[in-house]
């Protein structure tokens, strides 16, 4: 596989009456809201866990290995930027110790506010902490999950590995491509491609 250059995809801007949320007391972060990225009209919506390191210092949303490692897997496969919207459990990147399980809860109200919005048809939840708090069990986990599909919010959704973790561990790539296989060829039969 190719090794891909990772760039940054159009950033959705978070709604005006969102912006300034400090339900969940991210805000005293001092981090900013990272709403998503991609093309809010795809079918397909990636769920990840927050926003990484680099979005303070450069407007980015990843860390370049999780933007590196999610864009190489969805290339390979076929997908293009504008088959895909890329989003989080938390929109602002946690700095500092924060109560990890009542934050996710409180900021679980943005992602069904996407979603409700959005309404994409697939949702691929990548990392055990997005997938847990997606599906609303701490014990749904990637290893147990990936290559089914389940329907835990009423949406077609399936799992994988966070890019980082396949960034951290090469072998996990070949196990991340045939998930972003098995998704394409839900997308296509979808797309009647």
């Amino acid at each position: 596989m190719d090794i891909v250059c990772p760039y940054s995809w159009s950033e959705d801007p978070a709604p005006v009456d969102t912006e300034n949320c400090d339900d969940c007391g991210l805000m005293q972060h001092r981090t900013r809201m990272i709403w998503g990225e991609g093309n809010p009209k795809a079918s397909i919506m990636i769920i990840l866990d927050n926003p990484g390191a680099r979005e303070d210092r450069e407007g980015s949303p990843y860390v370049c290995g999780t933007r590196q490692a999610l864009q190489q897997a969805a290339y390979t496969v076929g997908f293009q930027e504008e088959d895909l919207y890329i989003t989080y459990i938390l929109k602002r990147r946690p700095i500092k110790a924060y109560d990890k399980l009542r934050t996710r809860e409180i900021c679980m109200k943005h992602l069904h506010q996407q979603i409700d919005t959005i309404s994409p048809q697939l949702i691929f939840c990548l990392g055990n902490v997005a997938v847990s708090s997606y599906f609303g069990d701490a014990d749904a986990e990637v290893k147990s999950l990936r290559q089914k599909w389940s329907s835990p919010r009423g949406i077609k959704t399936a799992v994988s590995y966070h890019p980082l973790a396949v960034r951290r561990r090469p072998n996990l790539m070949s196990y991340f491509v045939e998930d972003w296989t098995f998704l394409r060829t839900a997308y296509l039969n979808y797309a009647g491609k």
